[in-house]
């Protein structure tokens, strides 16, 4: 089944090299992947996985290791951002 993973902020610096300045990567997963499973390879340090959008909705933290992923779907991951 086939993904777009998106990190961004300091989270692209998890993506391989060459796909980091894009800060997107194509991803064949198995099929029903869970978000967290589909992040559990990159090493993400879980104080960091802050705002989890599928599609543009947000998923709750309690709900990313039961949310399957469906073909197409678009998986995008920002770091907690202060700002003043």
């Amino acid at each position: 089944m086939h993904i777009v993973f998106k990190l961004y902020a300091s989270l692209s610096d998890y993506l391989p090299a060459d796909k980091r300045r894009g800060n997107v990567l194509e991803l064949d997963v198995a099929e029903g992947a869970t978000i967290e499973q589909v992040i559990a390879p990159f090493n993400l340090p879980p104080k960091l996985v802050h705002l989890v959008l599928v599609n543009g909705h947000y998923i709750a933290p309690a709900d990313r290791a039961t949310r399957a992923l469906i073909e197409g779907d678009v998986l995008a991951i920002w770091p907690p951002i202060a700002g003043g």
